[in-house]
């Protein structure tokens, strides 16, 4: 789902300010704006048009972006990294764990949910990660007010595919922290897909082009396809691994390496944070030199207990050491497939974007798939999803003509539903259906004279909702007593073009309506607050041979 507009503009609107699209990656930033018939992406105040998603907190204060990368290897545990794969994950997250285990900085439990600790001027202080991404997404804001010469407020900002809704709701709220207001949480695929319709087809395409991008980035992998035609892009379906990325191809090389330096010296240097850190940023340079050379150097001074790190490793080792890691990437793309029901001999363009893609293994496993077709790199790996941002904020703003034939059609990333009894997940939304759309159905109360039915709305792929994410909960009052199993209610999710989801209890007879549109509220999640006021939940079953579902 996707975050409503909050906006639009008329004839006898007033004048607004400048809206920017914002490609908030994992390793590096970008921020590009709509105007003046073109997409402009803005340079740093380093002449960049990438900022390094990175946070250090020094005795001087903050350093946010390339500053932020020479205290990498002098203070790692206080130079912030990766936090955009803590958004909305639980601390107890298994992904979560696994990564702690690699990082310099200290991550702690806070009533379930992850902070970040460092020691800022000799006193520890903690952070959620929503606080350290608001503090890169204020960077990018001042980059943007700074080439713009005025101020910013609105913005698109783009996320995974597969994020759930604590993921974008946490989006959200680190750019309310900034002082943003979030037009619209856009996946990068479609910010992809944008930019490809606009500098790619000639006028309206009257026939069907399927197009499947393939974006592996530093953090993050998604696979899309989207549809053209009749100057609508629709999102067939979507798939991916919002924990794979460069930065697992880098911890492949620090483990080789960190074992050979071992095996050679007897020492054990993954005790040490500073040596540990300063091994991945050299490997990361390694990591791209192999993508245009068959063999690359490596060399850390005093690296450990004042020895050197020399080595080399070639191109096929590097293959070898991530050859699981790079064939995983298949499983998303016939995912993918399967989900838009598509043949892959229908996908007419493969766009790759992301880093990532530049790895020659990643393009050769993906070309032999599709039986040896070419892949299209004519969009900019790095830039594209920005691009793509700042013309759906053009979009938004409705700034320009240019853009009036351009609709966006999306689909829901993960499946939806509610809790029934036993802890049951009765799912109501498949993954992947196109929205807007509509779907009721029928469900009872589970006791003789149930003063009331709880509705829990969960999103997730287990069948018990323990293992899925609670979205939001109401509770329908004054409905009319009854045996077991009588008393029927509807309930229906309502999902708009923007992916707003709004949830409805009927009960028909009376007339008696409950609903609530889903927001999700960090604060009452830190609670843990599961059940009604009175501390009783009233469970609901599921009504026999009562489903319907409709579109808009």
């Amino acid at each position: 789902m996707v975050d409503k507009g909050t906006r639009s503009a008329g004839a006898s609107a007033p004048p607004r300010s400048p809206a920017i699209g914002i490609d908030l990656g994992t390793t590096n930033s970008c921020v590009g704006i709509f105007r003046n018939g073109k997409v402009e992406i803005m340079t740093n105040d380093q002449g960049s048009r990438k900022t390094a998603s990175l946070v250090a907190f020094t005795e001087d204060g903050l350093l946010i972006g390339e500053p932020a990368t020479r205290q990498v290897t002098t203070d790692p545990a206080n130079t912030i990294f990766n936090f955009k794969r803590l958004l909305g994950r639980r601390y107890t997250d298994p992904i979560i764990q696994n990564d702690m285990k690699t990082w310099p900085f200290e991550v702690v439990n806070e009533r379930g949910w992850p902070k970040i600790r460092i020691d800022s001027k000799g006193e520890k202080r903690c952070y959620f990660p929503e606080k350290i991404q608001s503090m890169l997404l204020l960077k990018m804001k001042g980059i943007a007010e700074s080439y713009l010469g005025e101020m910013v407020t609105d913005a698109v900002i783009t996320v995974p595919a597969h994020f759930n809704e604590y993921q974008k709701q946490a989006t959200r709220d680190a750019a309310k922290i900034a002082g943003l207001n979030v037009m619209r949480i856009l996946k990068e695929s479609a910010a992809t897909g944008i930019a490809y319709k606009v500098l790619h087809s000639k006028g309206i395409m009257k026939d069907e082009h399927n197009i499947l991008i393939f974006d592996l980035g530093g953090g993050s992998f998604d696979v899309s396809i989207l549809s053209i035609h009749d100057g609508v892009l629709e999102m067939k379906s979507t798939s991916g691994d919002t924990h794979l990325g460069g930065e697992d191809f880098d911890s492949r090389l620090v483990e080789y390496f960190a074992s050979e330096f071992k095996a050679k010296h007897r020492m054990d240097p993954t005790s040490d944070k500073i040596a540990m850190r300063r091994l991945r940023v050299a490997c990361e340079r390694v990591k791209r030199t192999l993508s245009t050379a068959t063999e690359a150097a490596i060399e850390v001074e005093s690296f450990f207990e004042n020895i050197a790190l020399k080595s080399s490793i070639s191109r096929s080792k590097f293959e070898e050491l991530c050859g699981d890691l790079f064939g995983s990437t298949l499983e998303p793309v016939r995912k993918a497939l399967q989900y838009g029901k598509i043949d892959k001999s229908h996908i007419h363009d493969i766009i790759v974007v992301g880093g990532c893609t530049n790895i020659p293994r990643i393009q050769e496993l993906l070309k032999e798939f599709f039986n040896g077709k070419e892949l299209n790199k004519s969009i900019s790996r790095e830039e594209s999803v920005a691009y793509g941002a700042a013309l759906q904020a053009g979009i938004l703003t409705q700034d320009s003509h240019i853009l009036e034939n351009l609709l966006l059609l999306d689909v829901t990333p993960h499946p939806l539903g509610i809790e029934t009894v036993n802890g049951v997940m009765t799912f109501l939304v498949k993954s992947d259906t196109a929205i807007p759309t509509r779907i009721s159905r029928g469900f009872s109360t589970c006791s003789e004279n149930q003063p009331a039915v709880t509705i829990k709305i969960f999103e997730g792929y287990s069948s018990f909702t323990k293992d899925n994410n609670m979205l939001a909960k109401f509770t329908m009052t004054g409905i009319p007593q009854g045996g077991n199993g009588i008393i029927r209610i509807e309930v229906t999710f309502s999902l708009d073009a923007d992916g707003t989801l709004e949830v409805t209890a009927l009960h028909k007879p009376t007339g008696r309506r409950s609903k609530i549109t889903v927001f999700i509220d960090k604060e009452h999640l830190l609670e843990d607050d599961t059940k009604d006021e009175d501390g009783v939940d009233y469970p609901i079953q599921e009504y026999k041979d009562a489903t319907k579902a409709s579109k808009v």
